[in-house]
């Protein structure tokens, strides 16, 4: 029942109008979260992605950038901003926890750039050169469509870590739904820290759908590329068939 009585309550606190307005209300909690959240993963996907992708094409230094790159995850992002905080950079206002965030979204963002280039089929590669395509071409019309779902994979991850981690910022005197967690431990009030978290999580879940349909939408050219593919492969088969096909000829005319 208390579980129960705890949920109740924080039901109750996100149903009361006076709590979404005003300077200190969720309105303006939740328009901060998304401003930072959003300009850190814009930031974030501008810097690894075209990394990412460019190695994953070149197939040289990838893994040692995507090494460096995961060095970040063992770095807490709270301790980032606490040392931002006794750097020139705590006036600044956001820009600490901007870069704090990027710092932590690039490694799976890079990561699954990279990966997804090097795991499409070389195959493919190898057939959409030989039909005459230049670097550049192959990497748009064949690399980077068949990479798209890990790409987008890495997107949707760094996106639901980054939205879950800016609530950090609210520790170290910004704004944001942590600002909402923090006061309501500030007050004691368990329905008030649980409907904090509640608001982070649907965020975080609605951040998450967008990006899923966004990826579906960005999938619906996809047969054509499959399309492409298969005549490579079709392409390939025939090459291949050929020369086994001339020694059973020869014998044909000999004994002719």
């Amino acid at each position: 029942m208390g579980e129960v009585g705890v949920v109740t309550d924080a039901w109750t606190w996100l149903t009361t109008g006076a709590h979404w307005t005003g300077p200190e209300g969720v309105g303006q909690r939740l328009a901060e979260h998304v401003y930072v959240s959003g300009l850190a993963l814009l930031i974030a996907c501008a810097v690894a992605l075209p990394v990412g992708l460019g190695l994953g094409h070149a197939g040289r230094g990838g893994a040692l950038a995507v090494n460096v790159s995961n060095v970040g995850r063992a770095v807490p992002v709270f301790a980032v901003l606490a040392l931002f905080m006794v750097s020139p950079l705590r006036n600044a206002g956001y820009v600490p926890t901007v870069v704090a965030l990027v710092l932590f979204a690039i490694p799976p963002l890079l990561t699954n750039a990279y990966v997804g280039v090097r795991e499409v089929d070389r195959a493919a590669v190898r057939a959409a050169r030989g039909m005459g395509m230049t670097g550049g071409q192959v990497f748009l019309r064949v690399e980077l469509p068949l990479a798209r779902p890990v790409v987008m994979t890495g997107v949707r991850s760094a996106a639901v870590q980054v939205v879950a981690t800016a609530t950090v910022a609210a520790m170290v005197g910004q704004g944001g739904l942590g600002r909402v967690i923090t006061a309501g431990f500030a007050l004691y009030d368990t329905a008030q820290v649980v409907a904090g978290a509640i608001l982070v999580a649907a965020l975080a879940l609605v951040v998450e759908g967008v990006l899923a349909g966004a990826d579906r939408l960005l999938g619906a050219g996809r047969p054509r590329t499959g399309a492409a593919h298969g005549r490579g492969a079709r392409a390939r088969r025939t090459h291949t068939a050929g020369p086994a096909e001339r020694p059973a000829a020869g014998p044909t005319k000999g004994n002719g």
